[in-house]
């Protein structure tokens, strides 16, 4: 185990006498203990004795680390502190109001549109001051709305420069945004990750974005093993982390897997949301009890917290107290009667800390006067009550600070140096480009073998319809009537490349919020991401492109042969890239399901309208050619009229098959062939029963598509399909930022 010795083992009847034997034995690595007690290294520590370039690369399931009983955590000498001073932050609000005289004409049956908007400021942050310091907890309490989370997003560097007005030093210089990125981690509220992945998978993946490929990937195994002990997960280790329809992991043990996913690099600054929200009290006294151990290992932990239990204030080092964007208390959990006692309010001996604090304060926002005299208070007993620094000498510089840590096992990069340039010191991402690409596809193939529903899906429309219209286009001849069929044909395949692509619409919008959290701390690149989506969306794209192009191909009777079904299915593909690929924009700008699906339905109709099947393109008017050129649907329906029509050898209206669109279609042959004889002599020309009328450079004229020719339609619709991949990385690049404005 990872734990700290035999104080962490010991047994849990006496101290929760209200579990049975099976979660006592559960809680044994989350017992109480003193302060700053015996706690487990660091990460570093366990691969600097226990993993090197050697190890197995099959190492055990479990494995039993001994640690050295007498390790007491001592922070260092000039340990990291994080201080904020006067950190302000408003936002503006536009609110309805019903004018008086409105109100007063209520009563006399007016009626109308009497709602004014009034602008306004509203303050979530009114000069909060304060500062954390590395091997403790601090806590952000308050009731909801009183700007915990705002408070800890000022902090995590979530909220705009511009916007946070305030300083916020780490060992007195001013951190850098792109700093903070490499060296703190965000846990945010809820639990975003893979319902389909193990634990162990999960954390796995997360050291292969997070952790340097210079470290050998049994060193990265290792450190998942030790984590995997740290956070107290080693029975569900090979257990999904599961959803609403695959049973899988407890939602403590969800919380964890997603603290752990975030300090898998051993950050020295670790942020979380409300960690313990939804959860029981004993599961929310286990995160926080891990919280602990990786606080106490040198790390500076805050968190916010909406109410805590009597045991996990006893792990709490430092409490802030919000309401109402004021900062009404701030000091150890400890001092918390002695605050309101001077106050004038002195806590019952019978009562909760925490609990009675909330609820004063609670009673005093009811009060004309609000919560003024508390933070005014606060702020006087702050001035006579200093915290009293525990260091000697010279603070180290940040830079120092940083090295030192990193030659100490922290912040794993590849490196145990830090130069003089800080932002540069630390990579900003842990791997190259197509390291990131290579694990992001490795863990969508993953995820996707384990649910195959969406491409199950998929694929039995695609079948579907491919066999629907093999079945009633089959075996088209070469009359008018055969190339009018011939083109519904192509028509409704080409919309079907694209209405089928619709389905992948909540592909990348349940992926969402996980690429935000992992992207928002640099674990890879979002181009990482977009390559990685398109390169592993083309084996699925090319099996449905096979399937629907072999079963309609030669079942329709399309003319070309091997050259011609080639071509065809080349079509079909690039139809299916482009729609995709135009799917996958749509689903990084609307965040909405029914939204996106809404819209994808409605321009995709767009686009076949004005493809140039229901009205060619010499019969569009001029206001709305440009939509004709816009239309995906065109040039792949174009390309594939043009593959089969391009034969000028070929005849599909002879002789008397000219009065098959006409009203003279019912009248015998013998009377049709007498009209020919009369058109001969009217035209002075020969007219049989065997002369050619229409050929296929015909029919493509009529339809209007030779405007360009097929190839060009080919590179024009893989084209597009590349440009609306470009268009998704700029709507993820600019549409999935992590900051408030």
């Amino acid at each position: 185990m990872s734990g700290g010795g035999e104080g962490d083992n010991v047994s849990m009847a006496s101290d929760l006498p209200f579990l049975g034997p099976r979660q006592a034995m559960e809680l044994q690595e989350f017992s109480r203990k003193p302060r700053h007690p015996r706690v487990s290294r660091t990460l570093g520590d366990f691969l600097q004795r226990f993993g090197d370039s050697t190890v197995d690369d099959n190492p055990p399931s479990h494995q039993v680390f001994e640690v050295d009983r007498d390790y007491v955590y001592q922070p260092a000498s000039m340990p990291f502190v994080l201080s904020f001073r006067n950190l302000t932050y408003s936002v503006n609000v536009r609110r309805k109001i019903i004018p008086s005289w409105f109100r007063r004409s209520l009563t006399n049956g007016s009626s109308g549109n009497m709602m004014e908007e009034k602008s306004g400021t509203k303050v979530l942050l009114n000069n909060i001051s304060g500062e954390a310091r590395e091997g403790e907890i601090m806590a952000v309490l308050g009731a909801s709305g009183s700007g915990k989370s705002t408070l800890i997003d000022a902090l995590a560097d979530r909220i705009s420069r511009e916007s946070l007005k305030g300083i916020i030093t780490l060992n007195g210089e001013i951190l850098e945004s792109k700093l903070l990125k490499v060296i703190s981690a965000y846990v945010m509220q809820d639990d975003l990750l893979f319902p389909m992945l193990t634990v162990e998978e999960t954390l796995m993946f997360s050291a292969e974005f997070r952790l340097p490929r210079t470290i050998s990937k049994s060193r990265k195994k290792a450190r998942v093993q030790a984590l995997i002990d740290q956070l107290g997960l080693r029975t569900t280790a090979k257990t999904v982390i599961g959803d609403e329809g695959h049973r899988g992991v407890s939602g403590g043990e969800r919380r964890r897997v997603s603290i752990g996913t975030d300090i898998i690099h051993d950050p020295i600054m670790l942020f979380l949301d409300e960690p313990t929200s939804g959860l029981d009290s004993t599961s929310a006294y286990m995160v926080v009890k891990v919280l602990q151990r990786i606080a106490q290992s040198g790390s500076i932990v805050i968190m916010s917290i909406h109410q805590p239990s009597y045991r996990i204030l006893s792990l709490l080092d430092r409490l802030i107290i919000l309401s109402r964007a004021q900062m009404v208390f701030s000091g150890s959990p400890t001092t918390l009667p002695r605050f309101f006692a001077e106050y004038g309010h002195p806590i019952p001996a019978n009562e909760d800390r925490t609990e009675f604090s909330l609820d004063y304060i609670r009673e005093l926002e009811g009060t004309p006067g609000g919560t003024k005299s508390l933070a005014d208070f606060n702020k006087s007993w702050q001035m006579k009550n200093p915290r009293i620094s525990h260091t000697s000498g010279p603070r180290l510089s940040l830079k120092d600070a940083i090295s030192a840590s990193v030659s100490m096992g922290k912040l794993v990069s590849g490196s145990t140096n830090v130069d003089s340039n800080l932002s540069s010191s630390v990579p900003t991402f842990a791997n190259p480009f197509w390291m990131e690409v290579l694990v992001i596809a490795k863990r969508s193939i993953t995820n996707s073998r384990r649910a195959p529903e969406l491409f199950g899906v998929r694929f039995g429309a695609v079948l579907v319809t491919g066999i629907i219209l093999a079945t009633i286009f089959w075996k088209l001849d070469n009359t008018p009537k055969g190339v009018q069929e011939r083109l519904g044909f192509f028509a409704f395949a080409m919309s079907t490349a694209f209405y089928t692509c619709a389905e992948a619409i909540p592909v990348f919008l349940l992926q969402r919020y996980i690429f935000m959290r992992e992207t928002a701390y640099n674990a890879y690149r979002r181009s990482s991401y977009v390559v990685s989506h398109a390169l592993m969306s083309i084996p699925s794209l090319l099996v449905l492109s096979l399937a629907f192009a072999t079963i309609t191909y030669w079942a329709v009777g399309l003319a070309g042969g091997t050259s011609g079904f080639l071509f065809f299915l080349t079509f079909i593909f690039a139809s299916f890239w482009s729609g995709s690929s135009f799917v996958t924009f749509l689903s990084g700008v609307i965040f909405n399901v029914m939204v996106a699906y809404t819209v994808v339905i409605a321009v995709l109709a767009y686009f076949v309208l004005f493809s140039g099947f229901f009205i060619s393109r010499d019969r569009i008017p001029a206001y709305w050619i440009w939509f004709h050129y816009l239309s995906l649907v065109k040039y792949p329906f174009q390309g594939v009229l043009q593959n089969e029509f391009d034969d000028p050898s070929k005849c599909f209206v002879r002789g008397i098959q000219v009065f098959d669109s006409s009203p003279l279609r019912a009248v015998p042959d013998e009377i049709k062939l007498k009209l020919l004889e009369s058109m001969s002599k009217t035209l002075g020309m020969n007219i049989t029963s065997s002369t050619c009328f229409t050929t296929g450079t015909d029919i493509l004229k009529q339809s209007g598509v030779t405007d360009m020719d097929k190839w060009s339609c080919l590179w024009i619709t893989v084209a597009l399909g590349f440009f609306f991949r470009i268009l998704f990385y700029f709507a993820l690049l600019f549409g999935s930022k992590n900051k408030r404005k």
